[in-house]
């Protein structure tokens, strides 16, 4: 979504998701229910992108390319490094909100956070669906991707569509996060920046600036990843997920379902 509007990517995203498993793992130290420690973290976190849009991005709007790239990179090491120093360079453990126990099916182990996830994920996207293509923000920012310039001219505040943008990427960034450390029962520092290379490669793969193509490049991404490790190599799983990147890159430079692309006049 963000490419889409302002044609950089989002490089602090994988942070973003880090943030928001930690605000979500303090809020639990404080012995809060499990679902008012989600919703306080996903608040937190989209008032966390807005800022970050804001202060880092929106002054480089107008810059040259390398700006915000250079501004975005910051962010990532500010934002690694406070984890560090606040919570330790170790992995911190994130408490059980389930009750112990898990289901078996043909021979196939499944517990409850795998559950969940399996259930709130496509709840998510269905969710994102209709907020993108059925209310008048989602019009709004489908607009800005078109022609920025035209929205602003029919009255639209595009720095208040950014910063929604903005705020609905790092609320989604905060619930994966947190199904992560939920699933893993763990969190650290470093932890969003496979998650940031592994999301960028979902997005080329399916279309970068295409929401469809992004969920179909990470599922695609998931399951080669998954087959690899079980049936040839755990420590190919990275490379083979990758490669098949690249080799649909060169068949396909625009991505699966094909992205956007930026026309110079």
């Amino acid at each position: 979504m963000v490419y889409g509007i302002l044609f950089f990517m989002n490089l602090p995203h994988g942070d973003v998701y880090m943030f928001g498993a930690y605000t979500c793992l303090v809020v639990l130290w404080i012995h809060t229910p499990f679902w008012i420690a989600l919703i306080v973290a996903v608040c937190l976190t989209a008032l966390l992108g807005i800022l970050i849009e804001k202060v880092c991005y929106r002054p480089l709007r107008k810059a040259r390319r390398l700006a915000p790239l250079l501004s975005a990179l910051g962010i990532v090491l500010v934002l690694e490094n406070a984890a560090t120093i606040i919570f330790g360079a170790t992995i911190q453990p994130f408490p059980s909100v389930f009750s112990e126990g898990a289901w078996i099916f043909r021979g196939v182990i499944i517990n409850k956070p795998a559950i969940f996830i399996f259930i709130s994920s496509p709840i998510l996207m269905i969710l994102l669906q209709i907020l993108v293509y059925r209310t008048k923000i989602g019009l709004q920012m489908r607009a800005a991707s078109q022609d920025s310039r035209t929205v602003q001219l029919m009255g639209v505040s595009l720095d208040r569509v950014v910063s929604v943008t903005f705020a609905i990427g790092s609320a989604l960034a905060c619930f994966a996060g947190v199904q992560v450390a939920m699933y893993y029962r763990a969190t650290f520092p470093t932890m969003g920046f496979p998650v940031m290379l592994k999301s960028f490669a979902a997005c080329v793969l399916g279309g970068i600036g295409n929401i469809y193509g992004a969920m179909l490049g990470g599922l695609i991404i998931g399951l080669v990843e998954i087959f690899t490790a079980s049936y040839i190599s755990s420590g190919l799983r990275d490379g083979i997920a990758f490669a098949i990147l690249v080799g649909v890159l060169l068949i396909r430079p625009t991505g699966i379902l094909g992205g956007r692309a930026e026309e110079i006049v």
